[in-house]
């Protein structure tokens, strides 16, 4: 395969079909290598020499030296750049050679050992990382997964006896730093901490982990102890300084990729508009789903070694199934080579399956990002991307899959009806030559902070000590949770008092309001938790809920009992859930003014009420039907960005009266779901008011929140961002063909208004009037 643009006819449809809106090459690059570390051991050079690693590359060897000489590291770079052995050089060398003093002389004390932890965000990845550790075969590494799988008899023998210890941050919040005085003589050796996939960890859930390493910190300085973390991630906006708010403290910043890649030839996909009428009477597209379906087929028919990813479990079952049933006629040997991948199989499947791709036994696969992270899965020659998959740093991590070393590969992605979407496949340069994303987090949420100091609280003690690890608010929020009774202040510092855990106050991986049991109602099995401002939304009655991969049919949601009844069924539909907000401000804590236009951020009171859902076709998206909900509106204080203009101004930017309020409806809508275009955020992780005339500034005003309490950083990135966003929002709104809005610019999928009253023309020359008053 060669990186040119004949490989488009793979994809079905000629060299140029309509579909395809750019094609971007991405040249091959050259490997750069560099010498040992003269520090490494012997042994361990000899180890990495039988799984042909004759010599490393120039940034594995700068990752590595840094770390070893002990500043905290973080090492950017692309997929399959080999990241891992620029963290596990410094790391193994250390326990290596410990560990060897200590054979030579075991009547040496513990403190005079080496240890090391790893984190990762999902156990597969840690597995892998595991295979990897003990294809070194050194008999001084003793590497082992601590997670929510290891046996309870095994747990003692790790702490006791492992020296490299793979875990996740759930884990580690409630099973290790709770306990830790078990852990005792592992944090008096921890010498390394890596943190893989770094980037991984934004919004609420990195906001959740930055804490939960302030509180590692905490224990590590109790036993005496000070590790190196070593981060390894992704292409990222600026990430020594994401990596430095992660862990809290300064950091070196390794970001030259030199490993050996082969050139892509880079597809922008745009399904065709359908005749289908979607509401309002707005054409809609084909799906993403659909589309990616017949081009894995195309690919697998021409026995292309093809990966597909998506988002949702849901698509990467439904591209599975369809590619299969598109390929049962063209060859019935091939339908056996398609399977979908995806988090919630069994360990034994997903090896099985990793295998089979490995060797070439399967053609194509459809996964979630379960593939995406650090899996060693090579050798493939093309990848589709069905649906932008929130960050670049994801995307390049994505189309990386294919092409290593000196292959050539194919990539396409593929647009789904989103703003965001059809922006990207009219504005190539915005993923091609656009500074990457920040990763979004925000270590000072109060409703994050707040059940984390308990939580360290009740490990031991906060002292006055202890307050420059956390937050400047710490010592005010503190106070907050002595009033309220969590804590009792004592001279010594802050004390839990209380008989249950602590780290039961926090989900890291959600936030506050829950947890509501999903139960399943013929057999009473706890299937599931989710957090209570979600149910509203996923767990409603009538509600299509999917459990690994299967689908269910919600009963009821008892909010009362906690809980919510399902039943497990085959629906050929997925469902939507509608809302109404309304939205007050509490304050505004930054402020610009852009001559008569007025832009704010700060705190806001939220409360949102979900009115109905609609049930829509999985492979159309048609709306079979939409049925009204009662339920309670709910409160959310977070922080939002707003927009504040007067109608003089509206009016001398050619709006009209009557346009204002559809013109503000759909720039909301079409900012909404351009934000991650800047902020690593999801469309569903924020949400927009707007009015032509709102109580709190008088004026007409376009909102965007956080969608957590407390927020999660993203409305902020959009106020610092500001021109870049808006500008963005208004070239995808022009961008697409339809003649008076859809779901490709300002319609939304969660508009409890039925997405009326819209003015997509009124929305442009809106943007522009904010745009033209920016300063530049």
């Amino acid at each position: 395969m060669s990186p040119n643009n004949s490989l488009i006819s793979l994809l079905g449809g000629g060299t140029n079909p309509p579909q395809l809106q750019h094609v971007h090459n991405i040249p091959a690059r050259q490997a750069v290598n560099a010498p040992w570390p003269e520090w490494v051991h012997p042994d361990i050079v000899r180890a990495y020499s039988f799984l042909g690693v004759d010599q490393p590359w120039r940034h594995q060897v700068e990752g590595a030296e840094s770390a070893h000489q002990g500043r905290h590291t973080i090492i950017a770079t692309g997929t399959a750049s080999g990241k891992s052995l620029a963290y596990q050089l410094p790391a193994i060398d250390a326990v290596h050679r410990a560990q060897l003093k200590v054979n030579e002389n075991p009547g040496l004390l513990e403190t005079e050992g080496a240890v090391a932890l790893y984190l990762s965000p999902t156990k597969a990845l840690a597995a892998d990382q595991l295979a990897a550790l003990n294809s070194l075969h050194l008999p001084t590494l003793r590497a082992a997964t601590y997670d929510g799988d290891t046996a309870p008899g095994d747990r003692r023998w790790l702490r006791d006896h492992s020296n490299f210890i793979l875990c996740n941050p759930d884990m580690l919040h409630f099973g290790v730093l709770p306990n830790h005085t078990w852990w005792a003589r592992f944090f008096r050796r921890l010498q390394y901490v890596i943190i893989d996939e770094a980037h991984s960890y934004r919004g609420v859930f990195g906001s959740h982990v930055a804490v939960l390493l302030r509180r590692l910190r905490r224990i590590c300085a109790h036993y005496g102890s000070t590790p190196v973390f070593i981060g390894a991630s992704a292409t990222s906006a600026d990430p020594g300084e994401s990596f430095a708010r992660l862990i809290g403290a300064p950091v070196t910043t390794v970001t030259e990729d030199c490993s050996p890649h082969g050139a892509t030839t880079v597809a922008l996909w745009e399904p065709e508009l359908t005749d289908f009428a979607g509401e309002n009477g707005a054409k809609t597209r084909r799906t993403s789903i659909a589309e990616t379906s017949d081009l894995l087929a195309n690919l697998v028919s021409a026995h292309v070694r093809t990966i597909a990813f998506i988002k949702s479990r849901r698509g990467a079952e439904t591209i599975a199934s369809v590619t299969k049933r598109l390929l049962e006629d063209v060859d019935p040997s091939l339908p056996p080579r398609v399977a979908a991948y995806r988090s919630g199989y069994l360990p034994e499947e997903r090896r099985e399956l990793e295998a089979a791709l490995r060797a070439g036994n399967l053609l194509g696969v459809s996964s979630t990002s379960a593939l995406e992270l650090g899996i060693d899965i090579s050798g493939l020659d093309a990848v589709l991307v069905a649906g932008w998959p929130g960050t670049r740093a994801s995307f390049f991590q994505q189309i990386g899959r294919a092409g290593r070393a000196s292959q050539d590969a194919l990539a396409a992605f593929v647009a789904s009806d989103d703003p965001l979407d059809t922006f990207l496949v009219h504005h190539p340069e915005a993923i091609f030559d656009r500074a990457m994303e920040a990763t979004v987090f925000d270590p000072a949420n109060p409703y994050v902070l707040g059940p984390h100091l308990c939580a360290a609280a009740a490990e031991m003690p906060i002292t006055y000590q202890d307050l420059d690890i956390f937050d400047t608010s710490t010592p005010a929020l503190l106070d907050q949770l002595v009033a309220q009774g969590y804590l009792r202040k004592r001279p010594g510092g802050w004390f839990w008092t209380h008989p249950q855990s602590a780290a039961a106050m926090v989900n890291l991986r959600e936030d506050g309001g829950g947890p509501i049991n999903i139960i399943e109602a013929d057999t009473g099995a706890l299937l599931g938790t989710m957090g209570s401002p979600q149910s509203h939304y996923q767990a409603h009655t009538g509600a299509v809920y999917v459990h690994q991969g299967t689908n269910y049919m919600v009963l009821e949601l008892n909010e009362a009992e906690h809980c919510a009844l399902v039943r497990r069924g085959t629906p050929d539909f997925y469902t939507t859930a509608r809302d109404v907000t309304q939205i007050e401000v509490l304050e505004s804590t930054k402020h610009q003014l852009w001559g008569p236009v007025e832009m704010h951020f700060g705190p806001v009171q939220v409360r949102t009420q979900v009115v109905s859902f609609q049930r829509k076709a999985v492979m159309s998206n048609e709306v079979l039907g939409e049925e009204p909900l009662e339920l309670e509106a709910r409160d959310l204080f977070t922080k939002a960005v707003w927009f504040t203009l007067d109608n003089a101004t509206l009016l001398a930017g050619g709006l009209v009266e009557p346009q204002f309020p559809g013109a503000l409806h759909a720039a909301e809508h079409a900012a909404i779901g351009l934000l991650p275009l800047v902020a690593s955020s999801d469309r569903w992780d924020v949400g927009g008011v707007s009015t032509a005339m709102h109580a709190d500034t008088g004026q007409p005003t376009i909102f965007v929140y956080d969608g957590h309490p407390g927020g999660a950083g993203f409305a902020e990135r959009g106020f610092d961002m500001a021109r870049t966003w808006l500008k963005a929002t208004m070239e995808a709104i022009q961008a697409c063909e339809c003649p008076s809005g859809c779901p490709s610019c300002v319609q939304s999928p969660k508009c409890g208004n039925k997405n009326n009253p819209l003015d997509k023309a009124g929305a442009v020359l809106l943007l522009k009037v904010l745009l033209n008053n920016a300063p530049r």
